[in-house]
């Protein structure tokens, strides 16, 4: 990396946004403030993580300029999710890999989400690069999810616990979907516990989470979902708070040590 990384924590937070007030965003959805990364650096740091992935949020749509500056500002030290479209061609998807971009994602649950229009001209250019394709989708679309990585082998990455929320039945056909996707090599990320129909310290997900913990065992990255759009932003949750549910229901298995190795092996 650019930077000492001595200098650094060791910790990976797989899961942030940044956002500047400013900006042109889609409307229909929420109104961003300003989130810049050495807001997000600095709190992460205090809590022993040092490296992050910015994920393009949706009301940017495809426009990952704000993303890509904030890799430039700190080279090689973070890695990047992006929105493309089909019109997005290689030397564009080149430049982004240089700056540390690894996957892009689409968005099936948020109003101004992307929906899949893209995908089969990016599946080769997915492939050329090495990236992965990151999912926001609720359980009911993880079969579609399936259909498309069975049939194209692109590295799988399932946002928010694939949205396995607490209100899900331990025997819904989602699980089974879930199971198929961790066989096929798929990776979930540890995050948005606030979007799955539970409340801190959201033990209402713990039989969720340790079932996932047995099927993608490590597979699996921790992400804080800061800046916490979900949330008023005078009732924002505590950053270790994200991390608790991990460190207390996983016990080893959610330990940072464990969780930085895993990412380092997605991102690194």
């Amino acid at each position: 990396m650019a930077e000492d990384a001595s200098d650094l924590p060791e910790g990976w937070d797989c899961h942030v946004h940044v956002f500047d007030a400013g900006a042109p965003a889609l409307t229909g959805h929420y109104q961003p403030p300003s989130r810049p990364l050495a807001a997000i650096e600095a709190l992460a740091c205090a809590h022993g993580v040092g490296h992050l992935v910015l994920v393009q949020p949706s009301v940017y749509g495809t426009d990952n300029q704000l993303l890509l500056q904030a890799l430039r500002q700190s080279p090689g030290r973070h890695r990047g999710v992006v929105v493309v479209d089909q019109n997005t061609d290689e030397a564009e998807l080149a430049a982004m890999h240089a700056l540390g971009v690894r996957g892009v994602r689409f968005n099936l649950v948020s109003p101004v989400g992307n929906g899949m229009a893209a995908w089969p001209a990016l599946v080769p250019r997915l492939h050329a690069l090495g990236w992965h394709v990151q999912w926001y989708a609720t359980p009911q679309a993880l079969e579609t999810v399936l259909g498309l990585h069975r049939a194209t082998g692109l590295p799988c990455v399932l946002d928010h616990l694939a949205g396995m929320h607490a209100g899900l039945p331990m025997t819904d056909v989602a699980w089974d979907h879930l199971a198929a996707l961790a066989a096929l090599g798929a990776w979930i990320k540890l995050s948005g516990w606030y979007r799955l129909q539970a409340q801190a310290p959201y033990t209402a997900l713990a039989h969720h989470l340790l079932r996932v913990a047995g099927l993608f065992g490590d597979r699996m990255v921790w992400g804080s979902d800061w800046p916490h759009t979900a949330f008023s932003q005078d009732e924002l949750p505590a950053y270790a708070s994200q991390w608790e549910p991990v460190a207390t229901g996983l016990g080893q298995a959610g330990s940072l040590q464990a969780r930085t190795a895993s990412a380092l092996r997605l991102y690194g």
